[in-house]
């Protein structure tokens, strides 16, 4: 039997295709005519007219800290609940996270703890250069407020939508709610490069810079000429053909998704002490990953055992970063949200690439260790 895996990627031939033609021009080199086209195409899906195509999501998130003139000693809030390259992007800048609790209602950065934060550093005469708002698992945070907060007290705000790719919220798509946004297009994401991320922002000046950075910083000379430190962040010319294709595939890879997500929710809906990752009225939702909650660790963790005996891959939620080692002892405005979520929280296999026969073999194997 065939693993199945968490979030696979999900390509098809015009994806191979598309990276034979890239291949077949002769741009092998790391910059060509289909990074560019791969920038386009995502201008014209969220409405901004600045993107720059970069080598991870991690490398987007560090240049749009450096445009916001996040420096060495400042002070940048970001959620607690997400995947570490939030928090380590912040000490590239040699700046320093403090980190803010989740909601119950979309699992988001918590706007009332917000609000307590910047009111507690306030006090200290502490005024943060950034606030850095992640989308988790496909779903905005709740923008509306948290950009509110930010515009009060006069301080950026970045939007880390690495999983949130055509997720929307009010009708308005990921990346583009706070000043700039950032996807990533690493294997497991809704869609993929092989490895890759994003900068998205409306200004062309703001992307041209990043743009200027992520190559080095070189100067229009005959010669190698730096006036500044740049750094290697360019993706591939062959990459980005691979996302061009699969970009022109998003809405039926999240049309997949969604499928796998309503079946799981009918063959899992009535079983007592399990429920879905809640998705609010102003949440469009992209789908990415299935998650689920149970009563208690215990139960949680024999669904993981029995699933991995099945050759099955699940994942816990996020483990919070004020509870990483690597950042013990770092300030955190939290109430419990975060942890409990890790502690009971599972994701579930959501490949678009998976078969309704997967999925029946995933729910058979859960409801199994259930008893």
């Amino acid at each position: 039997m065939t693993r199945i895996y968490l979030s696979a990627p999900d390509v098809t031939d015009l994806e191979r295709q598309a990276l034979i033609d890239a291949f077949d021009s002769g741009w092998v080199a790391p910059v060509g005519p289909h990074l560019t086209e791969f920038e386009q195409h995502m201008c014209h899906r969220i409405g901004w007219p600045g993107a720059v195509a970069l080598s991870s999501g991690t490398a987007a998130l560090h240049l749009a800290m450096l445009e916001v003139g996040v420096q060495p000693g400042d002070t940048v809030l970001c959620s607690t609940f997400t995947f570490v390259a939030t928090a380590n992007a912040i000490t590239y800048c040699g700046a320093t996270p403090v980190f803010v609790d989740s909601d119950s209602e979309s699992w988001n950065m918590s706007p009332a703890l917000l609000r307590e934060a910047l009111d507690a550093l306030a006090a200290e005469g502490v005024r943060p250069a950034a606030v850095i708002m992640v989308d988790l698992y496909g779903q905005c945070a709740d923008a509306d407020a948290i950009a509110g907060i930010c515009a009060q007290s006069g301080i950026a705000l970045i939007e880390d939508a690495a999983e949130a790719l055509g997720a929307t919220y009010r009708g308005r798509p990921a990346g583009t709610l706070g000043d700039l946004g950032v996807f990533s297009f690493n294997g497991n994401k809704i869609i993929t490069t092989s490895g890759g991320g994003m900068l998205v922002t409306p200004s062309t000046e703001m992307a041209d810079r990043a743009r200027h950075l992520a190559t080095q910083a070189r100067e229009p000379a005959v010669h190698y000429e730096h006036a500044r430190i740049g750094y290697n962040y360019r993706l591939s010319n062959l990459s980005a053909a691979m996302g061009t294709a699969q970009l022109a595939r998003l809405d039926d890879i999240m049309t997949r998704r969604h499928h796998i997500n309503q079946r799981y929710r009918e063959a899992l809906g009535h079983v007592h002490g399990l429920e879905f990752m809640p998705v609010p009225d102003w949440s469009g939702w992209n789908g990415w990953l299935t998650c689920v909650t149970f009563t208690t660790t215990s139960r949680r963790d024999a669904v993981i055992a029995a699933l991995d005996s099945a050759d099955i891959e699940s994942r816990p939620l996020w483990k919070p970063m004020h509870l990483q080692p690597a950042y013990a002892g770092t300030r955190a405005f939290v109430d419990g949200t975060s942890e409990d979520l890790f502690t009971r929280g599972l994701c579930l296999p959501s490949s678009g690439a998976l078969t309704d026969a997967d999925i029946d073999l995933v729910i058979e194997t859960l409801l199994d260790a259930l008893g």
